[in-house]
């Protein structure tokens, strides 16, 4: 049986990479001195209609609960994000820096990287006016991107203003009620191209044609200083809005990641609730979808009950995609199955005492995986040891465990005579420490030993010493 359409399942493997991914992001956002939060995955649907001119309601998940409360899976956080900081408003130290990798839900479109289900990389700034808040996001994301394998080589991130849009277009026409709606279609520049934009803004819109025309033709401003002599020809001055702008280039050279940055004046993002600087991280070929995209939402609290605006900015950055591009670029990592020690019991009435050298090992820090049955050969459990990716067996076997021993054989360590060492019952809680420095001296001396000519018999003197003083 399949998973729901556009829905995943996590098997083992796909689980690790996911933990590999998710660890990036913790460790990225920790980096910039970001808190981590979370919040249940069921919301109010109120939350969400509450963003008047967004199709993201009709993509909801949403029923009546047994309360008869309207709920949905969430489609979003930001929402959310603007709930719970609003909920303990007088005793939050502003700013606020919080990021969650939330589990969103939206019924759309499936396509390569987008899934009707996904986690997303949350991390936003509430309480903060200066675009140094835009610009700390942004260094955030790259450092996740570096940490990645990723350059700008292979992404750039687009940056642009809805603040210095919203004025340009208004000079061209565009009546302040339809700025969102525009931007709803603008937002799909690149996936439909300037005529099917051009023929939306005319019939969807209702814009005029020429408006449509002098639309398009800001989108087209090739940089800043073009966007800055449509705006003046336009009769709009040079404000707050193309400052903040150009403020974001100049502070990211001064961070160190300018290289990262392009300008682009058709990049308005689709949200109703973005008011200034907005941003999209996408791969250079061209060949995805945006990896990652957002900007600053100074109203979204207002929404909620904030009695004054609230700066706000933050970014979302989906799993699919990135999972897409590092495939693409070869840099997936190798994230093999391992534990560190086998327990195989010797037969069946060998299987308690091999779960006291479980628990022994495990006391000690090891990742221990204790096979449940004894197998009828030695040959099965090193096949099975190997292909759980073990480091070393350990044969709980009535001789050795009489005298209070384990026997361990090592992996990784080719020379037979020197693979095998027995450890006391009572060191078990230090066996990885033992091992592994067993394991060093092992394999200098089977270097050393062609130079040295040692005899069979010297060499096993020398060898038993060595995991005796490793022992002691």
């Amino acid at each position: 049986l399949e998973p729901p359409s556009g829905t995943r399942d996590f098997y083992p493997d796909d689980y690790r990479l996911q933990t590999w991914l998710f660890d990036k992001f913790h460790a990225a956002a920790r980096a910039s001195g970001f808190e981590l939060f979370d919040a249940p995955v069921l919301e109010r649907q109120e939350l969400y209609k509450r963003k008047a001119g967004e199709e993201i309601t009709s993509q909801m998940y949403g029923f009546v609960d047994g309360d008869g409360e309207e709920v949905t899976l969430r489609p979003e956080m930001t929402p959310t994000l603007a709930r719970m900081a609003l909920g303990r408003a007088h005793s939050q130290i502003l700013p606020l820096k919080w990021y969650s990798i939330p589990q969103c839900w939206r019924y759309e479109a499936i396509q390569r990287g987008r899934k009707r289900e996904h986690y997303q990389w949350n991390v936003d700034i509430i309480g903060c006016r200066s675009v140094s808040a835009e610009v700390e996001l942004l260094s955030t994301a790259v450092f996740f991107f570096k940490s990645v394998g990723i350059t700008n080589a292979d992404v750039k991130i687009k940056v642009n203003s809805r603040k210095v849009m919203g004025d340009v277009l208004a000079a061209a026409g565009v009546p302040t009620e339809s700025f969102a709606p525009v931007c709803v279609i603008l937002d799909k520049l690149d996936k439909i191209g300037a005529e099917a934009v051009e023929e939306q803004l005319l019939e969807v819109a209702k814009l005029p044609a020429d408006v449509s025309k002098r639309v398009l033709a800001v989108l087209a401003c090739p940089n800043l200083d073009a966007l800055r002599t449509l705006a003046k020809d336009s009769g709009v001055s040079d404000g707050e809005g193309m400052k903040d702008l150009e403020s974001v280039f100049e502070l990211a050279n001064a961070y160190g990641f300018g290289d990262w940055l392009k300008f682009d004046a058709s990049l308005v993002r689709g949200l109703a609730y973005y008011t200034g600087v907005v941003f999209e991280a996408f791969d250079v070929r061209g060949e995805l979808r945006a990896i990652m995209g957002g900007g600053r939402y100074d109203r979204l609290l207002s929404l909620y009950g904030a009695m004054t605006e609230v700066p706000a900015c933050g970014f979302g950055f989906g799993d699919c995609v990135i999972v897409e591009l590092l495939k693409e670029r070869g840099q997936l990592p190798h994230l093999p199955r391992n534990v560190d020690v086998v327990v195989a019991p010797f037969s069946a009435d060998m299987q308690g005492p091999a779960m006291t050298v479980a628990a022994g090992l495990r006391a000690g820090g090891a990742r221990v995986d204790l096979m449940l049955e004894a197998k009828k050969k030695a040959g099965a459990a090193f096949d099975y040891a190997n292909r759980v990716g073990a480091e070393y067996i350990a044969f709980v076997a009535p001789n050795e465990f009489s005298q209070g021993k384990v026997r361990f054989k090592d992996l990784r360590v080719e020379d037979e005579d020197r693979k095998q060492v027995d450890l006391n019952l009572n060191e078990l809680d230090r066996a990885l420490d033992a091992l592994g420095e067993n394991r060093r001296l092992a394999k200098g001396l089977s270097s050393s030993m062609s130079a040295l000519s040692l005899d069979a018999s010297d060499t096993a003197t020398l060898y038993g010493g060595v995991v005796r003083a490793t022992l002691a």
